[in-house]
């Protein structure tokens, strides 16, 4: 199918129901529950973003909870330090990715050791050589664990002074080691062979190998792509991209989609996604971290959901319309409002800090129904 073939067209409903569905917020418990259930979200999502704001549960023990009600954080170490079928590594963020797709990182991780990397400049290779050793002959360590002798100035309020932390970070990066666990936000770390027991390591999936993985997670997990969706965070791709979506719509195995009100800007679906638009019989009710898959790409969001979500936590507080930590309430196929929520784990209680309705969606029923949700997502922040 040539590049000029007549796009489907999609209104913004379907496209909010063929996303949702992707992502598996249009039904109750789509993976089960349990240590299969983490694994098997985090499979289908392709990756699930870490981040160290703590106002309410970690986004990403959050992520998963939307997708899985049973879930436990103890589920999610559990994949990561016994099963070992999730690791830690970077996507557009710190993430945890699927083991299975390992081998489409190795490339970045030889790139560093070749490279370098630019956070980690003033690392020695005598600080890499003296973490290497303590994990050899030691075992498994955390930041905690190590002593250095001589400590350094901080260069970012998030930085160590400790030399050995940030020596660890680089021989991550490198895939020299491995974050074996993870106990809140304090990483363990070991000998990448160790942590995995390999006899050899994985071969680095080849540059074409990598695109057509990245495109396929897309197009699990959204349903319909963009160039922009499949490459957030991976500007470089998107020429490659742009070729292998061409070739996939001459095979016939990708249509291109008109999306309602998206002017110039492309996508594309499976032909089979566009023959069967779900039709919901339920409205499930998600209240979404603001690192939620579906929120964390605001343009895509707001295009198809016409909200413009907004990170306040680093702007003045005179200055922020939604909180300080303002999360997404979806309803359906709609984002009805976004509550800037506390957790006061000393007094047992979720804080709703502020509650702003959008779109004209205010009702008494809608908001039972939030508050009902508010009191089972109040029951999972203080689950110990």
């Amino acid at each position: 199918m040539p590049r000029s073939a007549t796009p489907y067209p999609l209104s913004l409903t379907d496209a909010r129901r063929v996303w949702l569905a992707a992502q598996r917020l249009d039904t109750e418990a789509p993976f089960g529950e349990g240590p299969d259930a983490t694994r098997a979200a985090v499979e289908h999502l392709g990756y699930v973003q870490i981040d160290t704001i703590n106002v309410i549960e970690r986004c990403h023990h959050h992520i998963l909870y939307t997708r899985i009600p049973a879930y436990r954080r103890a589920d999610l170490r559990h994949a990561q330090a016994v099963e070992k079928s999730v690791f830690e590594y970077w996507t557009h963020a710190l993430s945890y990715i699927p083991t299975r797709d390992l081998r489409f990182y190795v490339a970045a991780m030889r790139r560093h050791r070749r490279e370098g990397h630019a956070w980690f400049g003033s690392v020695s290779a005598a600080d890499i050589r003296k973490v290497m050793r303590l994990l050899r002959e030691g075992g498994p360590l955390s930041i905690r664990d190590i002593d250095d002798d001589v400590l350094v100035d901080k260069n970012h309020p998030w930085a160590s002074r400790k030399p050995s932390k940030a020596a660890l970070q680089f021989a991550f990066y490198m895939g020299r080691v491995a974050i074996s666990e993870r106990t809140g936000m304090l990483k363990t770390y070991d000998l990448i062979e160790r942590h995995f027991d390999w006899d050899e390591p994985p071969k680095p999936a080849s540059e074409r190998d990598t695109a057509a993985y990245l495109l396929d997670r897309a197009l699990r997990a959204q349903g319909v792509v963009s160039v922009d969706s499949i490459c957030y965070g991976d500007n470089k791709r998107k020429a490659a991209m742009r070729s292998l979506i061409d070739a996939r719509v001459r095979k016939r195995e990708l249509a291109p989609v008109a999306i309602d009100g998206a002017g110039k800007q492309e996508h594309w679906a499976r032909p089979e996604t566009l023959a069967a638009i779900p039709t919901p019989d339920a409205e499930p009710v998600h209240i979404l971290s603001p690192f939620d898959p579906l929120v964390i790409q605001r343009k895509r969001l707001k295009l198809l959901f016409g909200y413009d979500h907004i990170f306040e936590a680093y702007v003045p507080k005179a200055k922020r319309r939604y909180g300080y930590f303002a999360l997404p309430v979806l309803v359906g196929d709609r984002i009805v409002a976004v509550l800037d929520l506390k957790t006061d784990r000393a007094a047992g209680k979720l804080l709703v800090q502020q509650w702003t309705w959008t779109g004209g969606a205010e009702s008494r029923t809608l908001k039972r129904r939030i508050e009902e949700e508010l009191g089972r997502f109040e029951r999972f922040q203080l689950a110990a």
